[in-house]
């Protein structure tokens, strides 16, 4: 992204970031997968925790399936569970895990992937706004 810059608009930059994105290897992606804490994480801080406050408040069950959840993921993929947490509830995002563990690891990864991408576009607006 660096040498992209400079930007013109915030489109511009969006555009760069996800034809950066989609150009990286597999283990790129699990490079920056790596970077975030888990789904739930009462540790999250910053931006991140901004992002994870439907799972923060959620109800102590919903917290501890959501714990068991990533790690039957973790054990399943060999990552930590991704999502664009930003807007949903704890429920929702325990929904998408469950529902993510049926995937195959070659889907999983896209799915993750576009998750990623969904996150980078997001903090990309924000530090545009």
């Amino acid at each position: 992204m660096a040498a992209e810059r400079p930007f013109r608009d915030p489109e511009h930059a969006g555009r760069a970031a996800d034809r950066i994105w989609r150009s990286l290897s597999r283990e790129d992606w699990l490079e920056a997968f790596r970077a975030h804490p888990r789904i739930g994480d009462r540790s999250a801080s910053g931006r991140a925790a901004l992002e994870q406050a439907g799972a923060m408040s959620a109800a102590a069950r919903v917290r501890e399936a959501l714990a068991s959840g990533n790690r039957a993921y973790e054990e399943r993929f060999g990552c930590i569970f991704l999502v664009c947490a930003s807007g949903k509830t704890a429920a929702q995002m325990l929904a998408l895990l469950e529902e993510r563990l049926a995937n195959d690891p070659e889907t999983e990864l896209s799915v993750a992937a576009e998750e990623q991408r969904k996150i980078t576009q997001l903090r990309l607006e924000k530090l545009f706004a």
